[in-house]
């Protein structure tokens, strides 16, 4: 039970830290740090990774019937999209509030989705759930709040017109990114017993599960930044001297970025019965606190005025409150 605690943690504390290198790559633009970023991310890290620790690879993906596999792929389309607004987002208001509102609007819509799948569950857990969810909606306000007093604090219209954009960015990104949630609802059975049957431990399904999702999402992803790169004339960024140092810094983030599922993954399979909802409250609390805290510390909030901090703090703490009382009422189906 401690070890998988520790791994739970650990997870939440890489994906809340993935981001954190692209503050200090150089010479270049969002769209040469974030095209190189998802490419190693969605397609040369899950390749590698599932190469490396699905046995049975090839017999566990021709066993996916078809049907599955397209729902699967449009809706890892919808989370590509979402994941590549989340990169924008950061990229407008921070780590602090890009973290906590994508997250809060994943976890807010996301644990309800599979409903759609699974069908409703007991009533005592569903008014927990639901009770839970209310909570992190408040914790989202609150955040979006905080940083809309950031900024108004400001006197620069640029900045405030910016912060704006970033709220509306995170949250519609945190929307359709829940496209994990029903690619995984879907796709997880029939991959899990493939799976098995191939001699896998039960915590590689999620990185079985994982592949397919990444590689769809990767698709929507490199059209846009070609696009973008073109557009914006950016190609030739990638000659700067600071290349080598931008590759190393943005291959963390990559590693970071899918590693933090696997971890997850094989922390929920060493919880046991509990992987699934303690896991997953430690997991993301873990991951929206540490994100928090390196904005903290790299100066997003050194300007805000002890109001805003205090009504950061205070969505943060619903946050945490409403990720528990979801896990307990998923503890009670």
């Amino acid at each position: 039970m401690t070890e998988g605690v520790l791994w739970a943690i650990f997870a939440g504390l890489t994906l809340g830290l993935y981001a954190l290198p692209e503050k200090f790559t150089k010479d270049f633009k969002y769209e040469n740090t974030w095209s190189l970023f998802f490419l190693l991310t969605m397609f040369v890290v899950p390749i590698i990774a599932s190469l490396t620790l699905i046995d049975g690879f090839s017999e566990v993906f021709t066993s996916l019937p078809t049907d599955i596999l397209i729902k699967m792929a449009l809706a890892s389309f919808l989370w590509g999209t979402g994941v590549m607004m989340w990169s924008k987002a950061i990229n407008h208001i921070g780590l602090s509030l890009g973290f906590s509102l994508f997250i809060g609007t994943v976890i807010l819509v996301g644990s309800l989705l599979p409903f759609l799948v699974d069908g409703l569950p007991p009533t005592n857990a569903l008014l927990v759930i639901l009770l839970g969810l209310f909570i992190v909606l408040a914790g989202i306000i609150a955040n979006g709040r905080a940083g809309l007093m950031r900024e108004t604090e400001s006197a620069d219209d640029t900045e405030k017109s910016s912060t704006g954009l970033g709220i509306l960015i995170a949250v519609g990104g945190g929307l359709l990114a829940t496209g994990f949630s029903y690619a995984n609802a879907v796709g997880r059975p029939v991959l899990h017993e493939a799976s098995q049957q191939a001699g896998n431990a039960d915590w590689i399904t999620a990185v079985v599960v994982m592949f397919p999702i990444f590689i769809s999402g990767g698709v929507v992803m490199t059209a846009y930044f070609i696009w973008q790169l073109s557009a914006k004339g950016a190609w030739g960024n990638f000659s700067t001297p600071h290349f080598s140092k931008n590759f190393g810094l943005i291959s963390v983030m990559a590693v970071f970025h899918y590693a933090a599922s696997a971890l997850f993954a094989y922390a929920a399979f060493r919880l046991g019965e509990a992987g699934n909802t303690v896991g997953y409250a430690i997991f993301n609390t873990a991951s929206v606190a540490t994100a928090i805290v390196s904005g903290l510390i790299t100066g997003e909030w050194v300007n805000a005025s002890a109001k805003a901090r205090r009504l950061l703090y205070f969505g943060l703490g619903c946050m945490v409150v409403g990720i528990i009382l979801i896990a307990i009422g998923n503890s009670l189906v």
